[in-house]
């Protein structure tokens, strides 16, 4: 329930008393707002009166906002910026039903993006809206409707559906290989590239070819993009998803460097908040991607 309408000041109150925060005078809020000086003075009496309380300590012309004042602001401007996304969500959608959704860069921009525009034709009325996130996060305090998660179920507090298992291949520039490797062992005398959220990725990986190595170090990145480029540039050999390393060994920047596609430890996963229940935008996008998968 909304508070009593007295206590809810108008826009333009809210607009003038915001930018004298964040600008310092009068003049520059009148300035960005396109009003005069006295104006200004007017929309913050108003407030004022609304309110009951000054907000501001006037020394002659001069405005300036109390500590109160200053800490509401810090409310307003907030509120004002939630306004401001509301809108754009609006207008970028106007049907209704929109979708934030964090996806891990890799995955959503070659598994994921490709498969989206069935989505659109499928569910036209949703607008999916894509922001990179590494790593879990609170839902709570992000304006996430749902994430790409990769890894074991150890998202806390949240519903998972499965979307697709990791098959990784070590690959490097062709130049790397001055002839074929005949084991897995060969690899630990070229420089391998990690991944900042793999940290034991190539143990996995030697361990499924039986061999255990003391210590594994090489130049450390945090997306695969940046480290299939230094593979590319030969800086190493990159352990990297097949979603990723099958286009580059396609367009000859990139050759296998031992061995076949392995099954890695984790998994991908759609995952969303327990509470509340998913809106209808999400429900439609997670009945597509389990029919796709």
């Amino acid at each position: 329930m909304l508070a009593p309408r007295r206590l809810l000041p108008s826009l333009s109150s809210l607009l003038a008393l915001e930018a004298l925060d964040r600008l310092g005078s009068a003049s520059a809020a009148a300035e960005e707002l396109n009003l005069t000086h006295s104006a200004i003075s007017r929309q913050i009496k108003v407030m004022e009166g609304q309110l009951g309380m000054p907000l501001v300590l006037r020394d002659g012309v001069r405005l300036k906002l109390t500590p109160a004042a200053r800490e509401y602001c810090e409310t307003v401007r907030a509120t004002l910026h939630e306004l401001s996304r509301a809108s754009i969500k609006l207008k970028a959608n106007p049907l209704g039903g929109s979708l934030n959704l964090a996806v891990l860069p890799a995955f959503g921009m070659h598994w994921l993006a490709p498969r989206l525009r069935h989505f659109a034709t499928t569910c036209p009325e949703v607008t999916v809206n894509l922001s990179s996130r590494l790593r879990p996060f609170d839902f709570g305090r992000e304006e996430f409707d749902a994430a790409v998660h990769y890894g074991a179920r150890d998202w806390q507090g949240v519903r998972y559906l499965h979307i697709a298992e990791e098959y990784v291949l070590p690959v490097c520039a062709p130049k790397i290989l001055k002839q074929p490797l005949q084991s897995a062992e060969q690899l630990l005398e070229l420089p391998l590239l990690h991944l900042e959220t793999r940290t034991s990725a190539w143990e996995n990986w030697f361990a499924h070819h039986k061999v255990k190595p003391e210590n594994i170090t090489g130049m450390l990145f945090d997306q695969f993009s940046t480290m299939a480029q230094a593979a590319a540039h030969e800086l190493g050999v990159a352990l990297l998803p097949m979603y990723l390393a099958q286009g580059e060994i396609e367009a000859g920047r990139l050759v296998p460097a031992y061995g076949k596609p392995v099954k890695a430890s984790g998994n991908y996963y759609l995952v969303w908040p327990e509470n509340p229940p998913a809106r209808p935008a999400l429900e439609k996008f997670i009945e597509w991607v389990g029919s796709v998968v």
